[in-house]
């Protein structure tokens, strides 16, 4: 029987390793824990035959069938690349780029679902920031370390950064219609420390998996994910024991210039955040 394809991806630093660590703990569920190139490669497919001369030429005589021969070689590939051992259900592929790639992904498979994580800001800037000051002497991939605090925050901020470009993908997910949306799962990062049982416990249901409870005392480590890719800015890392991270401290300026820049994130997710803050 074929696995069903579950997406893991959101905003940075928001807790998608640990989703696909905590997902690996369920017998049914085969996740290799670190980012795969299958979103990107479906991607790159979609822009190569879109330039080329030969299929542009066949859509002209047989568009149906031209089509369809993409179609089907677009759906062998995703389903070859998910193939999973025997007696897996569910098969876990993470990338950011699923975010922005969800209705093409279910034109390909329709019983696809996607885990989206987030996290409050303030949390995800002072998480980078605080690794970069760890490793202050190595630059960010795309040469961040030159500026001040508050201009690295507005530079990681950009819709073409780090931190903007998966927000812009979150915001753009209130488009869809609403059989897509049905298609996705959002999940807090805070919830997820708060409360890894239950909020396991609903995810694998949502799965459609049978119940299995998982132990935050003794989790299966799976294999690390690269992170010199990334100059070690963005730590990818599992642990046996899961435990509650320190919150980060965060200039207030900066963090009301988030909060009033994105304030329809933390009307969505993020309700109360004034409030208990």
């Amino acid at each position: 029987m074929a696995t069903a394809l579950t997406c893991v991806t959101g905003l940075p630093r928001s807790g998608s390793t640990l989703l696909c660590q905590l997902l690996a703990q369920h017998p049914k569920v085969y996740s290799e824990g670190y980012s795969s190139p299958l979103c990107n490669m479906l991607l790159a497919i979609r822009r190569m035959v879109s330039d080329d001369s030969f299929f542009l030429a066949q859509l002209d005589q047989q568009f149906d069938l031209t089509y369809a021969h993409l179609s089907n070689a677009m759906q062998g590939f995703l389903n070859g690349w998910v193939k999973a051992p025997e007696g897996a259900l569910v098969t876990v592929d993470k990338n950011r780029a699923w975010l922005h790639a969800i209705e093409m992904t279910l034109q390909l498979d329709p019983s696809t679902k996607m885990l989206v994580t987030v996290r409050e800001l303030g949390q995800i800037y002072g998480s980078i920031e605080s690794q970069h000051q760890r490793t202050i002497l190595v630059d960010f991939i795309d040469h961040l370390a030159d500026y001040d605090r508050f201009g690295r925050a507005d530079m990681l901020f950009a819709k073409d950064k780090t931190i903007g470009a998966p927000l812009l993908s979150v915001q753009a997910m209130e488009d869809l219609p609403e059989a897509v949306k049905r298609k996705i799962y959002i999940i807090r990062f805070e919830d997820l420390i708060e409360r890894p049982v239950a909020v396991m416990n609903y995810v694998y249901q949502w799965l459609g998996l049978p119940p299995h409870e998982i132990n935050p005392r003794e989790l299966m480590v799976g294999h690390q994910e690269s992170d010199s890719h990334y100059r070690m800015k963005y730590l990818h890392r599992q642990q046996k024991v899961l435990s509650k991270p320190q919150p980060h401290e965060v200039p207030s300026r900066i963090q009301s210039q988030i909060e009033q820049a994105y304030a329809w994130f933390y009307e969505l997710y993020y309700p109360k955040y004034k409030e208990v803050k």
